[in-house]
């Protein structure tokens, strides 16, 4: 039986590389959409290269694909982009790509979503995705408009919303973080007690591996995070656990710690360190899939093998 033909986008962004790995991995056939020609891994069932932007002939990359992943898009941590442009590159191209895999007869579009579609930086519950989306900037916009369009496509697909993913390689926030670990003093973090949900790039491949397996049609969004969401200090405490340290936390309140970022300039930095943002599978769990990974290990095991 001749295995499943996926054609992938964003293959060499951060998400995309270890998606690439892990769809070969697992038996699929990989057909790569790049804007430029580069170096390719072996295993690769082909390339082909076009502007995603303006996908009005994609007649040929889509030829004989079982499904599509699209991680391609404009980055959350490319704050200052022009609302435009995420429009451009995250809703327009997703919806011009959707629009050319229905009429290449593809049976699954599984679209790399976020989290901020449905949420600011943070939450007072643990999200659902039957909680209204309520996106705060252009990036979460621009994915949400994206979802939208998929809706009114012909075409069975996935929006998968990850939290906030970690893995070798990693950058923004979590770079940030792996950072501050390696820091050789004590960090004043021990009081916060805000907790976020993560997820590792294994568990996020995991997941599309569920979703391109799923029988029944899907048609909707679906969360993904890891199944116990954690808080800065416990972060901190797997990160220096991974390079062998002590956890080195100064457990200085909250609030006390918000007045010292104020007045160095990175008031931005408290809603990030102190605020929540936990979200649950919730629609992932109904098709049976479980997380392969445990946060507080998978940062362990990223600050091991050098982040």
């Amino acid at each position: 039986m001749t295995a499943p033909l996926v054609a992938l986008t964003g293959s060499t962004g951060f998400i995309g590389r270890h998606l690439l790995a892990a769809l070969t991995a697992r038996g699929y056939r990989v057909r790569v959409l790049l804007r430029r020609p580069v170096e390719l891994p072996p295993g690769i069932s082909g390339a082909v290269v076009g502007d995603l932007a303006r996908p009005q002939n994609m007649a040929a990359a889509l030829s004989g694909a079982d499904a599509v992943v699209h991680s391609a898009g404009l980055a959350h941590a490319m704050s200052g982009a022009p609302e435009d442009d995420y429009r451009t590159f995250n809703t327009e191209a997703t919806r011009g790509l959707a629009q050319a895999a229905a009429r290449a007869r593809v049976r699954r579009f599984v679209f790399l979503s976020s989290i901020r579609a449905q949420s600011g930086p943070s939450a007072d519950r643990v999200l659902t995705e039957a909680d209204a989306p309520a996106p705060t900037d252009p990036y979460g916009r621009s994915k949400l408009a994206a979802e939208e369009a998929l809706a009114g496509i012909d075409i069975d697909y996935a929006a998968l919303r990850p939290v906030l993913v970690y893995g070798p390689g990693q950058k923004g926030n979590m770079a940030a973080l792996l950072r501050l670990a390696r820091a050789p003093y004590p960090l004043p973090l021990g009081g916060l007690s805000g907790r976020r949900s993560l997820v590792s790039v294994e568990s996020l491949a995991d997941a599309v591996d569920a979703v391109l397996q799923a029988p029944d049609p899907l048609r909707r969004p679906l969360i993904v995070a890891e199944s116990e969401p954690v808080s800065v200090p416990e972060m901190i405490k797997a990160l220096r656990a991974g390079l062998g340290r002590r956890p080195g936390l100064v457990p200085v309140p909250e609030g006390l710690l918000g007045v010292a970022l104020a007045l160095t300039g990175r008031s931005e930095l408290r809603e990030r360190l102190a605020g929540s943002l936990a979200a649950r599978a919730a629609g992932l769990a109904a098709l049976g899939w479980a997380a392969p990974v445990e946060t507080r290990h998978g940062l362990e095991m990223l600050a091991r093998a050098g982040g």
